[in-house]
């Protein structure tokens, strides 16, 4: 891709993440990066079961909604660490409290374990909202790229379940369909951060195999899904120029066509995750804003 087509206020940001590394070293430096501290937010852990959480409470005055946080990273490596200023303005801004989750990833770990991981993470949420000052009917489940398929496919699968239900889905440039990865065509096009060589790994390791397979199993792949009534409302973001653009906006017309209340924001020459490692810039302080004042009114007590 030209390099031509991204804003210039990420360009310099971007050329951070483009250097490639093996994975172990990604891992690695993920679980001992430094992250921002905060007066306004009181951060702790917990566990649910053998699921790593950590867990952001107000100090302030409280709106009693919560939301499940899932963090991306190709489905290959990632820790609930690297999302620490989202949620930590997210918690602060909406006085609420966030539950970010950690996962087993693959491909050490396929399908179903980190779906497995994010369901759990939720049954331990809703199990303990009300010692967490939490009203159980308003959490939402939110993620960001291979996070944000996550949290889709675990909003999918709380529906099937039944029980409690999250009040939205807060997604931000979700990884859905891994019919995408199956197209070489698309490896010419060497996006920006997140590449569909990249993504095939991704998907072929949590999947077990090839991406692309005639059918796979429930909830491993959520764009797939075709039946999506009655799920709870969705915000969805992704940039014009990235891999999951098409993915996305489809998932989106598809929630919509089943009467599905969504708002998308696509945020034209950013790259991918561009809110996460390009925080500082204002087009990622401006979309954080609006998709915070989205969750705050989905939320809200009387919504």
């Amino acid at each position: 891709m030209d390099v031509e087509q991204v804003l210039p206020e990420l360009r310099e940001p971007m050329k951070r993440t483009q250097a490639s590394a093996p994975r172990w070293l990604v891992r690695a430096a993920v679980r001992v990066m430094p992250v921002p501290k905060s007066d306004a937010v009181a951060v702790t852990k917990a566990r649910a079961g053998s699921v790593r959480l950590r867990v952001y409470t107000p100090r302030g005055a409280r709106s009693g909604a919560g939301m499940l946080w899932i963090h991306g990273g190709g489905l290959l490596f990632g820790d609930a660490k690297q999302d620490e200023s989202l949620c930590l303005s997210t918690a602060e801004r909406l006085g609420m409290v966030i539950v970010s989750a950690n996962y087993r990833v693959a491909p050490e770990h396929p399908f179903p374990a980190a779906h497995d991981d994010v369901r759990q993470a939720w049954t331990w949420f809703v199990d303990h909202a009300a010692r967490l000052g939490v009203d159980a009917d308003r959490i939402a489940i939110g993620g960001e790229s291979a996070g944000g398929g996550l949290a889709a496919g675990l909003v999918q699968r709380i529906h099937d379940d039944g029980g409690a239900q999250p009040r939205a889905q807060w997604l931000f440039a979700p990884m859905l369909d891994d019919r995408v990865a199956a197209r070489r065509e698309l490896d010419a096009l060497d996006h920006f951060v997140w590449n569909n060589a990249a993504n095939r790994e991704g998907w072929s390791g949590y999947l077990g195999g090839e991406p692309g397979a005639e059918s796979v199993p429930a909830y491993a792949s959520p764009g797939r899904r075709t039946e999506l009534t009655g799920l709870p409302p969705a915000f969805l973001t992704w940039t014009d120029i990235e891999l999951f653009a098409e993915e996305d906006a489809a998932y989106a017309d598809a929630l919509h066509r089943a009467g599905v209340p969504v708002a998308t924001d696509i945020v034209t020459g950013a790259v991918h995750g561009f809110e996460n490692w390009g925080k500082d810039t204002p087009v990622a302080q401006a979309l954080i804003e609006r998709a915070q004042y989205w969750l705050g009114r989905a939320l809200a007590e009387h919504a």
